[in-house]
């Protein structure tokens, strides 16, 4: 490179110091030191080049921006929030679709003076039906009216109205539906319908009236109205067993601990405000449904606290677990009164097959408790822990053993067992 050429960029320099842009001379004092000891740039090279940007230290919070491009962790719902969600009594006004009306016409067509009527009927109104999806767990998706489609009118030509297409209301596994006291139907099996209410019948066009005696007739007839029904639905929970306990005797931490369900779990009695429903597998690909059902105080089938709303949860359970706090004074007074309370809701409800299960043996307390509990049970009681998680395997082999003898029991009467 000649002098001259030297001389030129050398006078560039300025102007091209100028034109870049300043965030490459942003870096302070210490970021230049720092970029200085990493790097060894000749005198020229270090003023075209930017300068290394510095080590800052980890910031204690983000900013706005970042903290918008972070992604959301899923947020647990309360159980007090979850009980607004769930909703097991709903009254609901449902109305039928109304037919179409008939039409009063007479064909008409060149050179052809009596053509006769062609007034053709309306369609018929649609029905609400409502029909079982496995997916609801609750009622709280249930309008409070529903409104079937209405047909259409008749058309000249003899041309009928299109009908009004049915409306399908879903609702959950195990809701009972009733018509003042009366039970009208029990909607307990996955796809079961229930028409809830009839759509009404289309009119009649005048080409109905055509007769011998009446060539020309002028008569239609309006649609007619929709079937109007207020009904009650309750829903009862449906699952292969029950367990049913006193507050705060670890029912919640022993469906956690067996299945893939999280109800709230808390150090203070009535943490559960709704019924909670885990699927527990086994190898043989069977599926057994084990409801959390919120805790029974003494006094329920009169209806103290949520007693009657509680206990509505274990009609359809086909066997029960009565978990037992054992590091409570005589736990074994827990179970009289559990069958109790059942015995009194509905008679025949404490007599179905069942498993005493002691919780909370990691406990000192509630091994002192236990051996005069076996020995007023019989043996047949079922200690463990379900935050230690001892002895789980004595009470999944119980739990196996009871429901294969509910699903002989049931294919024995001609029934279809419940399947998950």
């Amino acid at each position: 490179m000649s002098a001259s050429e030297g001389s030129r960029s050398e006078a560039q320099t300025p102007f091209v110091r100028a034109m870049m842009p300043s965030r490459l001379f942003s870096a302070g004092w210490r970021g230049a030191l720092e970029g200085l000891g990493r790097w060894t740039l000749p005198a020229r090279a270090a003023l075209c080049r930017p300068l290394p940007r510095p080590s800052t230290p980890r910031r204690l919070s983000l900013g706005c921006a970042e903290r918008a491009k972070a992604p959301p962790g899923k947020k647990l719902i309360s159980e007090k929030k979850l009980k607004r969600h769930f909703v097991d009594h709903r009254q609901v006004l449902v109305r039928g679709g109304r037919g179409g009306d008939g039409v009063s016409c007479f064909h008409s067509e060149p050179r052809k003076e009596f053509g006769g009527p062609d007034g053709g009927d309306g369609g018929s109104g649609g029905h609400v039906i409502l029909r079982v999806d496995r997916q609801m767990k609750s009622l709280s998706a249930v309008l409070s009216q529903y409104r079937g489609f209405d047909g259409e009118d008749g058309g000249s030509k003899n041309c009928f109205g299109r009908g009004g297409a049915a409306l399908y209301v879903r609702v959950p596994m195990g809701t009972l539906v009733k018509e003042g006291d009366e039970v009208v139907a029990d909607l307990s099996h996955p796809g079961d319908e229930y028409v809830a209410a009839l759509g009404g019948a289309g009119g009649k066009g005048n080409r109905f009236f055509l007769a011998n005696d009446n060539r020309a007739p002028l008569t239609c007839t309006p649609g007619e109205p929709g079937q109007e029904r207020v009904l009650s639905l309750e829903l009862k929970t449906v699952a292969h067993a029950g367990m049913v306990g006193f507050p705060n005797a670890g029912k919640s931490s022993l469906l956690r601990a067996i299945s893939n369900a999280k109800p709230a779990v808390a150090a203070y009695p009535f943490t559960t405000l709704n019924p909670h429903v885990g699927i527990v597998h086994y190898e043989d690909h069977q599926q057994v449904a084990v409801a959390d059902v919120p805790g029974i105080i003494r006094g329920a089938h009169q209806n103290r606290g949520l007693g009657l709303a509680f206990l509505r949860h274990i009609e359809r359970c086909g066997f029960l677990l009565f978990v037992v706090d054992l590091a409570v004074p005589e736990p074994w007074a827990q179970v009289e009164d559990l069958k109790f309370e059942l015995e009194k809701y509905q008679r025949g409800l404490s007599q179905r097959p069942h498993a005493v299960v002691a919780n909370k043996v990691d406990l000192p307390e509630a091994r002192a408790n236990l051996p005069e509990l076996q020995a007023r049970l019989g043996g047949t009681a079922i200690a463990l822990s379900a935050v230690t998680g001892e002895n789980l395997e004595g009470l999944l082999l119980r739990l196996k053993e009871l429901h294969d003898t509910h699903v002989a029991a049931e294919l024995a009467q001609g029934r279809a067992p419940l399947r998950w």
